[in-house]
């Protein structure tokens, strides 16, 4: 596990090289756990050209914590937002890109010591792709996405069960953004903005490079309650972005609606048999949330 003190005024680093050709995009509400996701960047063995704060919510220590970036040394914009929603805040921040490149994370991710510079290194071999990698566990409570995989991969066409992309790991082009656009900031799609853009590049043509060593840690911060609701809505989100492409007659993301379902099923009774509630509660939610969502995802798009 990373051990990141919890206030940026703690930092003790040396200036680190600068990269000039990629920017850090970090989608924000303004909850206290960004200071960690801050300090692990600040603490990283190369800093960005800059960091963008995209922030959505009202707590004012966040613009404190972008200054204090800036006195260390750290180009950093906070950029304050009043839509809803991650994809438009991750959109809001691409806007704004200057560099070649664009390394996105979430404010509950601790990144690893060299995640900048392994990002970079992939990207410059991969420039017409998009690059991923592990998002480990962290923090007491359970993690809701984590991947694991040790062997790189890349992938070239969308996958029947799930394709590989953390949003809250990843990193890509201005140019291969102009050829897959900004992600879908449609509300009935709020938690699966990522998937949703990883299809679409994929059938772009648009390959997914899977490297193990650009890695962070997903930092478990929801209580049982929080994780219950927040499953719910990422499979009526799951459903939305699938009734989506059957609305426009997408057939092969039917039968991988199909297949979820009943890897759900699966889930929830596995996890009932063992006892494992954790697997059950996901199970469920998304065996009684994905049909709901796709009869939502084949209505109209609605205004952002």
């Amino acid at each position: 596990m990373i051990d990141t003190p919890k206030k940026l005024e703690d930092l003790n680093v040396d200036p680190r090289p600068i990269l000039d050709d990629i920017t850090v995009v970090i989608p924000t509400l303004g909850r206290p756990i960004l200071e960690k996701c801050l300090y692990s960047i600040a603490e990283g063995s190369c800093w960005p050209v800059c960091i963008i704060v995209v922030d959505q919510g009202s707590n004012p220590d966040v613009v404190s914590w972008t200054n204090k970036l800036e006195f260390y040394g750290i180009r950093a914009v906070h950029l304050p937002s009043s839509q809803q929603g991650r994809a438009s805040a991750v959109n809001r921040g691409l806007e704004h890109l200057e560099t070649r490149f664009a390394a996105i994370t979430d404010d509950d991710c601790l990144v690893h010591v060299d995640w900048l510079k392994n990002m970079r290194r992939h990207l410059s071999l991969n420039a017409d792709s998009i690059v991923t990698g592990r998002v480990e566990p962290a923090g007491d409570h359970a993690v809701m996405a984590v991947v694991l995989r040790d062997h790189p991969a890349i992938y070239r066409c969308p996958g029947l069960k799930f394709d590989t992309m953390a949003g809250g790991n990843m990193g890509t082009s201005s140019d291969v953004i102009k050829i897959v656009g900004f992600f879908d900031e449609d509300p009935r799609l709020r938690c699966a903005e990522d998937g949703e853009w990883a299809y679409r590049a994929l059938r772009s043509g648009v390959p997914i490079v899977y490297a193990p060593e650009v890695s962070v840690q997903h930092y478990s911060w929801r209580d049982s309650n929080q994780r219950i609701s927040q499953y719910q809505t990422y499979a009526r989100s799951h459903g939305a972005f699938y009734g989506k492409y059957l609305r426009k007659g997408d057939w092969f993301i039917g039968l991988r609606a199909v297949i979820h379902h009943l890897r759900a099923i699966r889930r929830w009774l596995l996890g009932f048999i063992s006892g494992n509630a954790e697997m059950a509660l996901i199970g469920r939610s998304y065996a009684i949330g994905l049909l709901p969502g796709i009869i939502a995802g084949l209505g109209k798009d609605k205004a952002h």
